[in-house]
């Protein structure tokens, strides 16, 4: 009886969590196929069905251009950081030199600390090298911010990975890099696709750094900029467009989740576990 009741209960408390997470995401979704304007005018249900805020999101707005812009940041940076990640990682799970153990309790220390603490610092830099409203430019903060707490995830697995087959491929005449492309990054997909990941989505959804380094030009804004502006002042009333752009933009992630569940889920459990 005891552990009926346990599991009624825990049900219970599954079911209401599902419904706190569904409701708004459900919200949203017919909020961008109602025919009215503002969130007053949206209700949960609609009476009809419309899909007349995604053409007017393509016709009144510049959201191709945003979507370009923050898809190749996101894109640039994946690729970038998973590089610096995956070279750095590599060097401090297999090689011991002098620094080491100082230099990954300082890796460690800075990935607790978010880059927007830094705005100033950054806003100041990025106007000395003239690299303001350059949206690619960007990838050099989030490719650099993505290297302290991923590097001793990656390291995690790669301490997991035996090497005995490093020393196997030293015998057999590779070198020091050629046994890292050949060998090391086949074995570690798993992790890999968790970095590319999670640095894709990172600048994606971001809206603090390209609000402080990019302007509200239209060719240089990015998505969350864009969608921002439409409902942001008295006058821009525009929530049923604002929806609609958010369900375009949340369409790439959820792609890449359902394609890469399965190395996204095995990638963290054991950069965490070999840890």
């Amino acid at each position: 009886m005891k552990k009926s009741i346990n599991s009624f209960f825990v049900h219970l408390e599954l079911i209401m969590v599902a419904l706190f997470v569904l409701i708004p995401i459900l919200w949203i979704v017919l909020s961008s196929f109602n025919p009215g304007d503002s969130l007053v005018s949206s209700s949960l249900i609609p009476k009809q069905l419309t899909l007349y805020n995604y053409a007017r999101l393509f016709k009144e707005t510049n959201y191709p251009v945003w979507f370009k812009n923050s898809f190749l940041i996101a894109t640039l940076n994946a690729v970038v950081s998973v590089v610096l990640i995956m070279i750095t990682a590599w060097i401090v799970s297999r090689f011991h030199f002098k620094g080491r153990r100082s230099g990954l309790i300082g890796l460690l220390l800075l990935s607790m600390f978010p880059n927007f603490l830094s705005m100033t610092a950054l806003y100041t830099l990025y106007l000395t090298l003239g690299l303001l409203n350059h949206p690619l430019a960007l990838v050099i903060i989030y490719s650099a911010g993505a290297i302290p707490y991923n590097v001793w995830l990656v390291k995690g697995y790669l301490d997991g990975i035996s090497k005995e087959i490093d020393e196997a491929a030293y015998i057999d005449g590779c070198s020091y890099f050629s046994t890292f492309l050949k060998i090391i990054l086949p074995m570690s997909k798993p992790i890999i696709t968790y970095c590319a990941v999670s640095q894709f989505m990172l600048p994606w959804m971001d809206f603090i750094m390209p609000s402080l380094l990019l302007s509200t030009d239209n060719d240089n804004t990015t998505v969350a900029i864009g969608l921002y502006n439409m409902i942001s002042g008295k006058e821009n009333d525009k929530f049923t467009m604002f929806a609609a752009g958010a369900i375009l933009i949340a369409v790439p992630i959820t792609i890449l989740f359902i394609l890469f569940q399965k190395y996204l889920v095995q990638g963290v459990a054991a950069g965490a576990n070999k840890g």
